[in-house]
């Protein structure tokens, strides 16, 4: 499914071997939060999400560990910016701005971070709007 929806979308996409299964438990206990299904489910199709100049629309399951780790614990934000416990962050553009999950009293939904300002924006409510956002309406679409 996602790689059709890709694919519509962006028909020079690439797409990655599938992600192994264990690394989804791996986000989860790292993290302390659920993946959103939608997540897991396109990153079981390919893992992780390029536009056509190379900005990571989707990160690989290894770098969603990896960089939600990382900025949790640098010092220096603890200092600059409110906690990204809540945050599940998943993307990111060229411009700057990191995509991630939020959960909110209505469900997952998908905030931009701006790390000039500490900003974070609900953006859209799910990873297809996302998707179709990211492709269709070019690099600076969140603003």
């Amino acid at each position: 499914m996602w790689r059709l929806l890709i694919g519509d979308l962006y028909p020079d996409a690439e797409f990655s071997e599938p992600a192994k299964e264990a690394v989804f438990w791996q986000i989860e206990k790292a993290l302390g939060l659920p993946v959103p299904l939608d997540l897991v489910e396109l990153l079981r199709e390919t893992n992780g999400v390029a536009n056509e100049y190379g900005d990571a629309v989707v990160w690989s399951a290894e770098r969603i560990v990896e960089d939600n780790l990382a900025i949790r614990a640098e010092p220096d934000y603890r200092e600059l910016y409110a906690p990204f416990d809540d945050l599940l962050f998943f993307g990111d553009s060229d411009m700057g701005p990191q995509f991630a999950y939020v959960h909110t009293g209505y469900g997952a939904g998908i905030v931009v971070w701006d790390h000039e300002t500490d900003e974070r924006t609900l953006t859209v409510v799910s990873l297809r709007d996302y998707l179709v956002r990211c492709f269709n309406d070019g690099n600076d679409w969140f603003r």
